[in-house]
Formats: C-alpha cells, sequence, structure tokens
C-alpha cells in the first residue's frame, strides 16, 4: 500500500512533518481535560503514564529502524526523541549536550507542555513534571538501552516563577543500572496490527537524505530528507498517534464502562480531528471548500497511514473499508454513520458551513462532504483542545547543525 503522503511535494512534505508531530503532542491536550472530568486529577494521571509507556518503545524503536539509526547509546536517544510526538520540534525546544556515548544532558528552552499546565497551578504542574515524566522518560530510553536512566538537574514547578531553561535532566547508560523493563500495557500494545505495521520502504535514489545514520543534529531540518524519507516519517508520525490512543484506549477501558469509555474516547478524538484539521489546512495552504475538506481529510492521521486505514477518495468524499486500524479498535473503528461528529470537525476546521453525510455500516461506510447554508457552532471538544498553546504555535526556521561529544 503505497503512502498517501507520496502524493505531496517534497516541500509540503517537510512542512506537514512537524506539525504531525506537534498535532500527535495536543492529542492529550484533547483526551486528559475529558478523563479528569470522569475520573479526576490522579487517575487522568495514571492514564497518562500508561498511555505512554504502552506506545513510546514501540514507536521509538520503529522509528530508529526506518532512518538507520538503530543504537545503544546516548545520541541514539536523542535523535529518537527528536522524532517523537511527544517532543514536537520548537514547542518542546529540547537542547542537547552529549559527553560521550554513556552520558549527555538535555534542557528545554521551551515547554509547551508546560506553558499549558502552568496556568492551572502547581498540583497539575508536578503532575506532569514529576509524576509522568520520571517513568514515562526511562520507558522511552528503554527502547534504546534498558541501562538508560533519565534523572532531573532541575524541573518544575520553576522557583523563580520564571526560571529558565524551564527544566533540565542528564542521561546515563550504565551496566549497573537495573534494567527498565517494559510495562504491561507495552507489551498487550505489542500484540497490535499498529505495532508490527509494515510501511513503505525508503528510496535511496531519491534527491535529499535518506536516513538519519550520520551525527546528531541540534534541531533536524526537515527539507533536507528526501520525499520518499519524509512520507515514511509522516506515516511512522501517525503510527506513534494510533498507539499512543491505543494505550489510552487501554487505560481507560480500564477504569470506565464500555459505553462511558468509547465515549471518553470519541471526545478525545473529536477534539484532535478539529485541531489537527485546522493545523494542516493552514500550514500547507489548501483550498476552501469541499476541495479543501477532502484534502485534509486525506493527509489527517485518522485516515493514515493507507497501509493501516483503507479508505478510497473522491472528488467529495471518502469511502471507509474493514482494516488494521478496525481490527487494532483504533480511532476509525470509532467513526461511521452511527458517529459521525470527528469527520464533522475535520470538516468544519476547512469552513465551518462545511458538513457531513455518513451512510453504510460498521464495516464499509461512505462520507460525502457538503455545504449547509448556515455555519456550525464548534465542537466543545475542539474548544477545549484549542486552549493549548500548540493550537497557535508558529514554526520557525533554523539551523540544522550537528553535535559534538566532549568527551
Amino acid at each position: 500500500m503505497v503512502s498517501r503522503y507520496r502524493e505531496l511535494p517534497r516541500g509540503d512534505l517537510a512542512t506537514l512533518v512537524p506539525e504531525l508531530l506537534l498535532i500527535g503532542q495536543l492529542i492529550d491536550r484533547s483526551g486528559m481535560a475529558w478523563c479528569i472530568q470522569e475520573l479526576g486529577r490522579e487517575e487522568m494521571l495514571q492514564i497518562a503514564i500508561e498511555e505512554w509507556m504502552a506506545a513510546s518503545p514501540i514507536y521509538t524503536k520503529r522509528m530508529q529502524r526506518a532512518l538507520n539509526f538503530d543504537g545503544t547509546d546516548v545520541p541514539t536517544i536523542f535523535k529518537g526523541l527528536q522524532l517523537d510526538i511527544g517532543a514536537p520540534p520548537q514547542f518542546m525546544d529540547f537542547r542537547y549536550h552529549v559527553t560521550d556515548a554513556h552520558h549527555g544532558t538535555f534542557h528545554l528552552d521551551h515547554c509547551g507542555a508546560l506553558m499549558d499546565v502552568e496556568p492551572m497551578g502547581d498540583d497539575y504542574v508536578t503532575g506532569m513534571c514529576h509524576d509522568i515524566e520520571d517513568p514515562t522518560f526511562d520507558a522511552t530510553a528503554v527502547a534504546t538501552n534498558p541501562k538508560a536512566q533519565v534523572r532531573p538537574v532541575h524541573r518544575p514547578p520553576r522557583k523563580p516563577a520564571d526560571r529558565q531553561p524551564h527544566c533540565a535532566w542528564t542521561v546515563t547508560i550504565d551496566d549497573s543500572h537495573p534494567p527498565v523493563a517494559e510495562s504491561a500495557g507495552c507489551t498487550a500494545t505489542r500484540q497490535t496490527h499498529a505495532a508490527s505495521l509494515t510501511l513503505d520502504p525508503i528510496d535511496p535514489g531519491d534527491d535529499g537524505k535518506a536516513d538519519y545514520s550520520g551525527p546528531l543534529l541540534s534541531d533536524l531540518d526537515f527539507a533536507e530528507f528526501s520525499a520518499s524519507a519524509l512520507a515514511r516519517i509522516a506515516d511512522e508520525v501517525c503510527v506513534q498517534m494510533h498507539l499512543l490512543y491505543l494505550g489510552f484506549r487501554r487505560a481507560v477501558t480500564a477504569r470506565l464502562d464500555a459505553d462511558a469509555a468509547r465515549e471518553l474516547c470519541v471526545k478525545q478524538l473529536i477534539g484532535i480531528a478539529g485541531v489537527g484539521a485546522e493545523r494542516i489546512h493552514h500550514a500547507l495552504g489548501l483550498p476552501g471548500g469541499i476541495e479543501g475538506a477532502v484534502a485534509v481529510l486525506r493527509l489527517h492521521p485518522l485516515l493514515n497511514p493507507a497501509a493501516y486505514v483503507t479508505a478510497e477518495f473522491t472528488a467529495d468524499g471518502c469511502t471507509v473499508r474493514r482494516s488494521p486500524a478496525h481490527a487494532d479498535d483504533a480511532w476509525i473503528a470509532l467513526c461511521g454513520p452511527d458517529t459521525i461528529a470527528p469527520l464533522q470537525a475535520i470538516v468544519r476546521a476547512v469552513d465551518p458551513c462545511l458538513d457531513v453525510d455518513v451512510t453504510g455500516n460498521a464495516g464499509e461506510w461512505r462520507c460525502h462532504a457538503v455545504e449547509r447554508a448556515e455555519p456550525a457552532a464548534e465542537f466543545d471538544e475542539v474548544a477545549v483542545t484549542r486552549i493549548s498553546t500548540g493550537s497557535t504555535f508558529q514554526f520557525e526556521p533554523r539551523r540544522s547543525l550537528p553535535i559534538t561529544p566532549v568527551g
């Protein structure tokens, strides 16, 4: 199955990849508010820990293999973070320093997640920067080396309130460290189709970089990668989102009955569907109207990668059929004739006068984009997600410089 992203010009792909990384980070801005409402702050923290620990070791290793930087050292850990939805470039502005293969540090000059949570008070900041980060940083590092430990030098709550950088951490690999074991959720997620999904190989003959096998870079200049490599990265980032959602769904389902869990998952999807569609539409300068809505649907993580979500597109919509994503009970399984709100959120991000007609059944359905006379109000779920500073964040050009170990 050829990637749908391969249809885009190389320049558009270089623009789209960081957008997808940021959209992936905003998934929790969409979902966790509803977890707090339904289950409270403490359970929300546990859900966040479980979902990231279930997903990040799997998708980190996938990206290493896709871009040929599979290794066991600190630079490999840092490269993985640069291509992780948990650390989208600039919004989570990681700055790296490498001492040697087994020692390094990083700090965040800007943490968009902190900017979102800090106004909520120290309890929420501590929950994110202590309770969630401690297990999930190590869980991400374990994909590279089970003897890696990520430990804070300092972190929020910030004292003084304007402290810079926002946080700082050490990364140490030592044979004396007890190995980090993957979580039960990660073991379960490895059994999904998403975890082992085969994607299009990168064509080494394309113009541009085919992999990330060289030195660790301060910032990734995605324009340097080939169209083939960028399409593969885009597909992998979508897989990251699906794996994160599968971890989220597992954690929520363990705490709520089936109907309540599904309702919460739908709310998460509506929020990220709308904000993600808006960012894609704006970043690529796509047209308005039905044409633009179909273009966004074609590129949206809900319907990608093509190897995972089976969809055929026409001038006014798409037909969705049973696929590996349905077998995993992934996002697309939440959509259909009985649940159209996520699809409505996508087309209304292009134009609030747009709507969808969805016909068929759970196994196969057809979505038609249509125009209405009056604009629809924004979904509450989209408005909640929009509270994040990531919804309006703007990327800036950066120089891509090699990071040389000092040891």
